[in-house]
């Protein structure tokens, strides 16, 4: 009995050590109301955007290259905006098994939970497992643990691009073309999908200055990096202002560096607050944030030194350019969220075994404690939906200037989505554009 008790009890260390143990559980967790509609009070418009461009591709026909809203009145619906390889994906769910508002929640979940196997894999590679397994699961009690299963491309544009890191560490230190393929591939749509998100891929600068790496395969990474990298940018500087200058219908203004600069500056307060609270959703981690950087850059440690100093550099470019809609919108910190993730992690890592354990409990606890509105938060938006002539009257009292507000509509339509019941105040039913 005492022999198979101290088996058990190793067979739980190596369980409760593994990190794919943890990425079950979170991934798991987050199944719960997995298929209720997007009804969130924050971002539920951008939700529905998503669904929106899917279901037009699945009712009125795929064309990827023209994405179509339903809420611009008389204009086409055309818009310039990301590209919609996350809507594609929606589109094929659709083709199967036929369209529901939830397949972006679940697609979203499956792609961040593999990019966090990827942040492990990458981070164990080139640091070592602690350090690789404290990350991840500060990475997973983060923001990331609602935004992932939300129907929004920020998780999973970063989460394809982590991947597409992992890949290339893969192909510099062992080769294989295919590897090099997915490379190319997972980095390219990651950017796509969400231009931010390559601030990541600016690590790639490094490799450049390891002798150890053969020069063939650092040549072979930039091209194929350089490629990606054209794409992105034909894409972004070149169709969506098409687009835009065609179809008058525009998602995203991006701002000069001194004008994104000055607004940054006037909504400090919010600005800190995506970096303190939003990022981790855990003082604690934060804690344990500030106190990684002074490790790293007072101690010689090289590597993490440059590879942090390189994305933070990338990331306030991409911040600056947000301008104000940086500071107002909590989900544009999650480019940035693996690096804090990583540099916490490290920190722990410095501290005795039996305490880091302690620690990271503690950080999952508070991270899903403040998290806990964007996992439990349906139960409002159902009970509108339930109640669908309460809601009609709700809108009708606030008037004719409410019901033009694209907020309104696009919530509207994801009612729409969940009830073909539901209408505007006006009697149309929800679904329809005007």
């Amino acid at each position: 009995m005492h022999g198979s008790s101290i088996i058990s009890k190793k067979n739980l260390i190596i369980v409760l050590s593994d990190i794919r143990f943890w990425i079950l559980i979170f991934f798991i967790i987050r199944l719960f109301g997995i298929t209720n509609p997007p009804l969130e009070i924050g971002h539920n418009w951008r939700q529905t955007l998503t669904n929106m461009i899917a279901r037009n591709f699945y009712e009125s026909g795929l064309d990827i290259f023209n994405p179509r809203i339903d809420t611009t009145g008389d204009k086409t619906g055309i818009i310039g905006s990301e590209f919609p390889f996350f809507n594609f994906i929606i589109y094929l769910f659709s083709v199967v098994f036929g369209y529901a508002h939830w397949y972006g929640r679940l697609i979203n979940l499956v792609v961040s939970s593999l990019g966090t196997w990827c942040f492990y894999l990458t981070i164990n590679k080139l640091i070592n497992r602690k350090v690789a397994f404290n990350a991840s699961i500060i990475l997973l009690s983060s923001i990331w643990f609602a935004y992932s299963r939300k129907i929004m491309p920020d998780t999973f544009s970063v989460a394809l691009v982590i991947i597409g890191l992992y890949f290339v560490t893969e192909y510099l230190s062992s080769g294989g073309l295919f590897k090099l393929f997915l490379f190319f591939l997972f980095i390219t749509l990651g950017g796509l999908c969400k231009i931010p998100a390559i601030a990541i891929s600016s690590l790639l600068i490094i490799p450049i200055f390891l002798k150890h790496i053969s020069k063939k395969r650092k040549l072979m990474v930039f091209t194929a990096a350089t490629v990606g990298f054209l794409i992105i940018l034909l894409w972004y500087f070149y169709w969506v202002p098409y687009l835009v200058a065609e179809y008058k219908t525009q998602l995203y203004y991006p701002k000069g560096i001194i004008e994104g600069f000055k607004e940054i500056l006037q909504l400090k307060t919010k600005t800190l607050e995506r970096f303190y609270y939003s990022s981790l959703h855990s003082f604690l981690a934060f804690a344990c944030f500030m106190a990684g950087l002074v490790m790293i850059f007072i101690r010689k440690n090289t590597f993490l030194k440059i590879a942090v100093s390189i994305v933070t550099l990338s990331f306030f470019f991409f911040m600056i350019k947000a301008g104000s809609v940086f500071s107002n919108h909590s989900y544009y910190i999650i480019t940035y969220t693996p690096v804090m993730a990583l540099v916490s992690g490290f920190c722990i890592w410095k501290i005795k075994t039996r305490y880091q354990w302690i620690l990271l409990v503690l950080i999952a606890i508070e991270g899903i404690a403040n998290e806990r509105a964007g996992l439990f938060h349906l139960a409002q938006g159902n009970e509108l939906c339930k109640d669908r002539r309460e809601a009609r009257l709700t809108l009708r009292a606030c008037g004719p200037r409410m019901l033009r507000d694209h907020t309104v509509r696009h919530f509207w339509r994801s009612l729409a989505d969940h009830s073909p019941h539901c209408r505007y105040p006006s009697g149309r039913p929800a679904g329809v554009a005007g």
